[in-house]
């Protein structure tokens, strides 16, 4: 049996209708939404409210709950955990949008959720199509793939970074 993660993320829309995307600075360097693990002790709504801060550096008040997705499947890599999150809708209220976070994330973007940039993680694609459509309250299980790297995350020195920082 695999162990289980907590972990949040956010649906922000602008007044235009586009949907705030981090890419991720290390790994694949998927697109995906802001959000992160849920602490020890920590409720998935701070948790989420403060992966936003710590990575734009925006005031974030959530809306609702687009849905919980259970992230599963070894597409990726059999050592990888099944991952629970909970995708909450939420809008910035103070601050603009920036890179807050290198270590983690090397941009910040804001795109039509109907052209969504590629590589983008699949509970990304999943919870934009339902927060898109007015959902809210979604039970659904996405599954992982073998993720396409961004072209230059195969570059061979940064396989061999990300392998070292890894071990």
């Amino acid at each position: 049996m695999s162990s289980l993660t907590s972990a949040v993320a956010a649906v922000i829309c602008d007044p235009a209708g586009r949907v705030l995307l981090c890419r991720q600075s290390q790994g694949h360097k998927l697109w995906g939404l802001p959000g992160g693990k849920v602490r020890n002790g920590e409720s998935p709504i701070n948790a989420v409210i403060r992966d936003i801060l710590e990575e734009t550096g925006t005031e974030t008040e959530i809306v609702d709950l687009v849905g919980i997705y259970q992230l599963t499947g070894d597409g990726c890599g059999p050592d990888l955990p099944d991952v629970l999150i909970h995708v909450f809708r939420g809008r910035v209220t103070n601050g603009d949008v920036a890179v807050n976070a290198p270590g983690r994330i090397s941009r910040v973007a804001w795109h039509d959720p109907e052209a969504l940039p590629e590589p983008v993680t699949v509970t990304a694609l999943a919870a934009v199509a339902d927060a898109a459509a007015g959902r809210s309250g979604v039970l659904r299980d996405v599954h992982r793939h073998q993720e396409k790297a961004a072209p230059e995350a195969e570059d061979p020195l940064v396989i061999a970074t990300m392998a070292a920082l890894a071990a």
